[in-house]
């Protein structure tokens, strides 16, 4: 039987550093928070392969004392708190002690830092948590750490990390969010030694943005500011254009901390939702003031998650701020239109009867044409017109007669016994899908040239997806050539997008594609966006013709798998005749 015994406090900060220290990510976001706790003015981020090689912090704030060098090193230790009481009145970005243990115990850490009090800085080297040496150093007034060989004694540690690239792109993010959260604060982010972010720390929030957002999303948002007593909420919301297919660009930070919280997400998209029904997310940055009594900080190691004292007064405060703004704003179509046509619009549909719609139809009254839904008839064709059975290969539906098209949406046919339901815009949905996926393997997608082509301006974050990912939009029909610092230059296309949503479609591919495993294979990511070229589909209420139908059916019987869309919804269901007649209690 195993003894109980107290573990060394090198394995439980290594322990302690799978908590706080994830991947090269965590390093930056809590370094980054103790030079911003340190009141640095400059902050300099220089990364080589992702953070995973090396990490170099230089700042000029406070610095650290000499004497206090060691002991910064040390688990629980911090000069934020000094009882349990000052947790709730948390003002500053760390306070749990635990990030420099944490860092050096799975790393070689070397810290350099002065005070304006002395002529010379102290400089410590820590590898793998043991000191290897303290002296003293000449150094600038304020702190400079590097991290070097990050996770080289714990290499099961370094499996979960995904590429170089990718890490850099979560290392942008924090710094970019911070850059916004803090524009008295000048950034500087380095990659491989290439410049990716620089703010200018003049205070001036808005040139925060443009530096990292860029012209495009900067001329497309606009602020709000609203004061509840206890907290206020303030910041920027985005036009439909910024709206995308992830989450990424949505930003919540409470009393300047970068936070995640479902209950301020869900707020806010369902204040967008009241205007604009649209199947993505929006785009904003939100900005909580709130007194530190009324929030609790201290619920994970990585200080990213926020209790409130009442959630549903944030939700409250949060929805009719974004609500408010979105009413007095441009994007809102309904905000010039007086109260009753706002009205009429959202009243339900009048329904007419035959005698009605014959007596309204070319009169004054009516102010659109009405589509009325009867069966095809089929007087003036065979009474048994099949579609004709002329394609390659083995049909999967058998020859059915059209008989109509119900609430243009669903088709009705029958066979000699059963009769089907064809859900039009699952049923092309699939047709696409399958063309599109047999078009990328056999590397032969229909594309369409682009006489000026179409130049997007990336995210540092999007600029990498693609990259890693260039070959995937290559064989899925793109022709794409890089056009600048993180912008791109799109000459061909798929033929199926169109070019007015091509920049949508183009950044829903990074979007799905970002949210998919590093690791999965590029048959799964194509699947993805073939999934997506469904959106050229007919939709549900667009009126077909016989022939257009005829069409419909006549793809559908012979792709691979014509009875689920691509969503896994059905495309047809089948009645048969048993089954009516039991409906209608003609047998048991």
């Amino acid at each position: 039987m195993n003894r109980i015994k107290f573990l060394d406090g090198n394995t439980s900060n290594k322990i302690a550093a799978g908590e706080v220290v994830e991947r090269p990510f965590s390093v930056v976001k809590e370094l980054i928070e103790n030079s911003i706790d340190a009141g640095s003015r400059n902050i300099t981020i220089d990364i080589t392969e992702g953070g995973e090689k090396s990490i170099l912090i230089v700042d000029d704030g406070n610095g650290i004392y000499p004497d206090d060098i060691e002991l910064a090193f040390k688990t629980h230790a911090t000069s934020k708190i000094e009882k349990l009481e000052d947790i709730y009145q948390i003002n500053s970005m760390g306070f749990r002690g635990e990030a420099l243990a944490s860092i050096a115990a799975v790393s070689k850490t070397k810290l350099i830092s002065r005070t304006a009090e002395f002529d010379y800085g102290r400089e410590i080297l820590i590898n793998g948590g043991y000191v290897d040496y303290i002296k003293d150093q000449g150094a600038n007034k304020g702190t400079k750490i590097e991290v070097d060989d990050l996770f080289y004694n714990v290499p099961a540690r370094l499996k979960f990390l995904k590429s170089p690239q990718r890490e850099s792109a979560l290392i942008s993010d924090i710094v970019s969010r911070y850059s916004v959260s803090y524009p008295e604060i000048s950034f500087t982010l380095i990659s491989n030694s290439r410049k990716v972010i620089e703010t200018y720390g003049n205070g001036n929030r808005e040139d925060a943005i443009l530096s990292i957002y860029g012209k495009s999303i900067r001329e497309n948002l606009f602020s709000f500011n609203q004061d509840f007593g206890d907290y206020s909420v303030f910041g920027y919301l985005g036009s439909e254009e910024l709206f995308r297919g992830s989450r990424n660009n949505q930003s919540i930070f409470i009393n300047n901390r970068y936070i995640k919280n479902k209950t301020i997400d869900a707020a806010a998209e369902n204040a967008f939702k009241s205007f604009i029904t649209i199947n993505k997310f929006p785009f904003f940055i939100i900005f909580i003031k709130i007194n530190p009594e009324l929030i609790d900080v201290n619920v994970h190691p990585t200080k990213s998650e926020i209790k409130f004292w009442d959630e549903r007064e944030i939700y409250r405060g949060v929805f009719d701020s974004v609500h408010e703004a979105i009413r007095n704003s441009k994007i809102n179509k309904f905000n010039d239109i007086p109260i009753d046509e706002i009205k009429e619009k959202t009243e339900e549909k009048k329904e007419y009867s035959i005698p009605e719609i014959n007596k309204l139809q070319g009169s004054a009254e009516m102010k659109a044409p009405i589509y009325v839904n009867v069966p095809i008839d089929f007087t003036q064709e065979k009474k048994e017109d099949y579609i004709e059975n002329n394609k390659i290969g083995e049909r999967k539906l058998p020859q059915l007669r059209i008989i109509g098209q119900y609430h243009k949406t669903y088709i009705i046919c029958e066979d000699n016994e059963n009769l089907y339901l064809i859900d039009q815009h699952a049923a092309h949905e699939k047709i696409l899908y399958e063309k599109y996926m047999k078009e990328i393997k056999n590397e032969d997608v229909a594309v369409q040239v682009l006489l000026s082509g179409i130049v997007i301006e990336l995210s540092y974050e999007d600029f990498i997806i693609y990259k890693e990912n260039k070959d995937i939009f290559e064989n899925s029909g793109f022709k794409i050539e890089v056009f600048g610092e993180n912008t791109i230059k799109i000459s061909e296309a798929p033929i199926f997008i169109g070019k007015v949503q091509l920049e949508g479609f183009f950044k829903d591919m990074l979007d799905n594609i970002s949210s998919m495993g590093h690791g999965d294979r590029e048959e799964i990511k194509w699947r993805k966006i073939a999934t997506m070229a469904c959106k050229a589909a007919v939709k549900a209420n667009d009126s077909l013709s016989l022939d257009e139908i005829k069409k419909l059916i006549d793809d559908l019987s012979y792709i691979d798998d014509p009875f689920n869309c691509p969503h896994g919804r059905p495309t047809i269901i089948k009645f048969s005749l048993s089954d009516m007649e039991k409906k209608f209690k003609r047998i048991e």
